[in-house]
């Protein structure tokens, strides 16, 4: 999650000039590794020694470059922040020189190793505090002290306990701790993805993927709304974080939607809601995607490819409630005037879609690896951007670019640290498999109750922490347990991706809604409740891929094509249910009359149950619309065709 210039320093002179040099070297180090530079150097170079050097960049930029507190001035660097990332370089640069020898000893407690290990978690978890708050130093905090005081617990908590000196080795040097999976993904992947999107936005894509969703839906009722539907989509292809998201495309459409005539908690709530989406938007997904990827040992493109189908039916649900909003409040679309036109849009940007194309090819058709296909993508941008004309590509452009990737990444390096520590501290004390069999004996057994009380975890858990914490810690916990009890490794996982990520739109504390609610200046908890009822779908087609597998497309062709229709009908009635207007305003019978119909929709006809609830949500379906229809007087159509012309 990206944070707002206001924690990081404006820094001239010397200081300034070593920070800017830190955040770029930290994205040109993510992608010489992406590309296998280290294969030219003449000596073998561990995964580890790597992850070293990344962390010694991160963590020396982090306290040069992040204000200790709000009320610091943020012209300079105070003393100890000197001293601090000068400990930070030494963490990270006593692995990536010391690693080949002391990867054979990691059980030898020697002075050095303790010292630098207790030193690594005080910086890290300093650096967090920075970045992302207290609550995931809270979080980390917690776990630590675990692993040392678990034989004071009772019960299921009891653990042998370990000594401090244990446990600051474990989790500096080992590969279950810090150097392990999480940091991992952001160090050889994540940061390619986001140096492409740093790389589009430097060459103007962002305007274009802007511009082509005014010009589809800018001159439809609601346009401004529905262009915030489909901008926030295209940015899911470049951006996997939602916050990131309400910041970019809310300055634009908010005020937009505001202007039209949407309250401004729903103009708000259409933003928050669509950008989270980004996060389950393939081909460029949230870091916990990746992280999936990792975990189960699958291809990204697998994890991408099974999440098109859900992502999908999410903004469908947004889409048809915006647009019934407008239809029951007469708002209209955006006049011909303020629209641009599709071939002067076209004619100045169609090269931008030369590296969607590529990434969309190399990740999902070739095969590549992620962070092969991601550099392939930055590739493409670069020579599109530096064959532009207007608003092309230059070394300053390139340079600021190289910066703000490192910036963003900030951020994830101690996200991920702080999941590495936790599973660290799972592995050391072995609470996560015992965990797994607390639930499953709580669940009875029952996959479904399983299910039900993994998600309210999640989403109380995930309250002000970021998708991918969440989703580590109970891939760890509560994975298991879900597989055991029936539901495939995939649909699991994505499960637990996706409860996680709806804690950034579920009150009372989530992040992208409050960030749109404060863009919008509208009321939080109002845009929180409304959030929730637009992003229903996601609270619901998770319980239905994690027992049907077709929704993932998973499956023969036929059971993909039934799953995906009847989802598709279901998930309409759904939204018009819960938008409580078809073609007039619906009672609160007619809405509850909806929403069952397309419940009993979205489940795919795996069995003779099943089939009989799409027959029966069919029917009510059909029938509401039909009476519905019946019932509405008929209004003459308003003309559309000359708008139309005209934005040709």
């Amino acid at each position: 999650m990206a944070q707002g210039p206001s924690k990081f320093r404006a820094l001239t002179g010397t200081a300034g000039a070593l920070a800017h040099t830190l955040l770029g070297a930290l994205t040109l180090l993510g992608a010489a590794w992406a590309l296998e530079v280290y294969h030219v150097l003449p000596h073998a170079f561990f995964k580890e020694q790597y992850l070293g050097v990344f962390l010694a960049l991160a963590l020396g930029a982090v306290f040069l470059s992040v204000r200790a507190h709000g009320r610091e001035p943020g012209h300079r660097v105070p003393w100890y922040d000197w001293l601090l990332s000068l400990g930070g370089v030494t963490v990270g640069g006593y692995v990536a020189v010391w690693y080949p020898s002391i990867a054979y000893q990691l059980g030898i407690l020697t002075w050095d190793k303790v010292l630098l290990g207790g030193l690594t978690i005080l910086l890290i978890l300093e650096a967090t505090r920075r970045l992302v708050g207290w609550v995931m130093v809270g979080l980390a905090a917690v776990f630590i002290l675990y692993a040392k005081f678990a034989y004071l617990l009772p019960g299921l908590f009891y653990a042998k306990g370990s000594s401090w000196e244990r446990i600051a080795v474990y989790l500096y040097l080992d590969t279950s701790g810090l150097l392990g999976l999480p940091l991992t993904v952001a160090a050889s992947i994540v940061v390619v993805f986001i140096f492409f999107g740093q790389t589009l936005y430097a060459v103007g894509g962002d305007k274009f993927l802007t511009d082509l969703a005014l010009v589809a839906m800018g001159r439809y009722r609601g346009g401004p709304a529905k262009v915030s539907v489909v901008a926030s989509s295209l940015f899911g292809t470049v951006s996997g974080s939602a916050v990131s998201n309400v910041v970019v495309d809310g300055a634009i459409t908010i005020p937009m939607m505001k202007r039209t005539g949407y309250a401004p908690h729903m103009a708000a709530a259409i933003e928050a809601v669509a950008s989270t989406g980004g996060q389950i938007m393939p081909p460029v997904m949230g870091v916990a995607a990746f992280l999936i990827a990792e975990f189960l040992s699958l291809p990204y493109s697998q994890v991408a490819l099974a999440a098109v189908v859900p992502a999908l039916l999410y903004y469908l649900a947004l889409f048809v409630q915006v647009d019934l909003e407008a239809a029951k409040h007469g708002l209209v679309g955006l006049p011909a005037g303020q629209l641009p036109r599709l071939r002067s849009v076209m004619r100045r940007g169609w090269s931008f879609l030369i590296p969607l194309l590529v990434l969309v090819y190399t990740l999902m058709i070739a095969g590549w690896e992620a962070e092969k296909a991601g550099m392939a993508a930055v590739i493409a941008t670069l020579v599109v951007g530096a064959l532009q004309r207007e608003d092309g590509l230059t070394f300053k452009k390139l340079l600021a670019s190289l910066e703000e990737t490192g910036r963003v990444l900030l951020d994830i390096v101690v996200i991920t640290a702080v999941a590495g520590f936790v599973i660290g501290v799972l592995q050391l004390s072995g609470l996560g498999f015992k965990f797994s069999l607390l639930l499953v004996n709580m669940a009875g057994g029952n996959a479904l109750a399983l299910l039900i009380l993994t998600a309210i975890v999640c989403i109380i858990l995930g309250m002000g922490m970021p998708t991918a914490i969440i989703y580590v810690m109970l891939a760890v916990l509560v994975g298991p347990a879900l597989v055991q009890l029936g539901v495939s490794p995939l649909g699991a996982h994505l499960f637990l991706f996706y409860f996680g990520m709806l804690s950034m739109i579920t009150p009372p504390v989530c992040l992208a809604t409050y960030a749109a609610a404060s863009i919008g200046r509208a009321d939080f908890m109002k845009t929180g409740w409304a959030g929730m009822r637009l992003g229903i779908v996601a609270y619901v087609v998770p319980f239905v891929f994690a027992y049907h597998p077709a929704l993932l497309l998973k499956g023969s062709v036929t059971e993909i094509g039934l799953a995906v229709g009847t989802a598709v009908i279901g998930v309409i009635l759904l939204g018009i249910g819960c938008a409580g207007y078809l073609f007039r305003p619906l009672d609160w019978g007619k809405r509850a009359w909806a929403s069952l119909a397309g419940l009993l929709l979205i489940p795919p006809p795996a069995t003779g149950l099943w089939l009989v609830a799409n027959v029966v949500g069919l029917v009510a379906g059909a029938l509401l619309v039909l009476a519905e229809w019946i019932a509405t007087p008929r209004r003459i159509p308003q003309p559309g065709t000359a708008a139309r012309r005209e934005l040709l």
